[in-house]
């Protein structure tokens, strides 16, 4: 079966009564490259970060403002699942649907087992706007904060605010 992407989560977005405005650019497949298109949209900007764990048999979506540096070894220490992984790219096809530089929450909607888990840093509680790409990083997708909220609620993926910088110690 052949992943949903750009033009199938449009529709669902506009079901659930999310607002969005699309931002249309070159591909962007690294946060290095993405920074340049996104100094003029006004939304705090992530990256998403797919991981399984040492079994293989649990993987995450971690979701982190892109100018944070994310701590693997925190997570890996809180969740005891042995060393934490990033996933490759067949996983992300089989539970995202998509493909490197392409990883966007949004990408749920191929996770039809509600089998990946998210854990988004504390900090974007704060975020009034927050940006991902479309399923296609060749775009930028603005919403509310909220609204994100709203579309992962659908979703029924579990998810959990944390702290996942590097400046947390335990």
């Amino acid at each position: 079966m052949k992943p949903k992407g750009e033009n199938d989560l449009y529709p669902i977005l506009d079901q659930l009564g999310i607002h969005y405005h699309i931002y249309r650019h070159p591909p962007a497949p690294t946060i290095e490259i993405a920074r340049e298109f996104w100094k003029d949209i006004p939304s705090s900007h992530c990256k998403n970060i797919f991981l399984r764990n040492h079994k293989g048999n649990k993987h995450y979506l971690v979701i982190i403002e892109y100018t944070q540096n994310f701590s693997i070894h925190s997570l890996e220490k809180r969740l005891h699942q042995g060393k934490l992984t990033f996933a490759s790219p067949k996983r992300l096809m089989k539970y995202l649907g998509v493909t490197s530089g392409n990883v966007s929450p949004y990408a749920l909607i191929n996770d039809v087992d509600h089998h990946v888990h998210l854990f988004i840093d504390e900090t974007l509680l704060s975020a009034k706007n927050i940006s991902f790409h479309p399923l296609t990083n060749t775009a930028s997708l603005v919403t509310s904060f909220d609204d994100f909220l709203k579309f992962l609620n659908w979703t029924t993926n579990t998810y959990e605010f944390t702290n996942l910088t590097d400046e947390h110690h335990e």
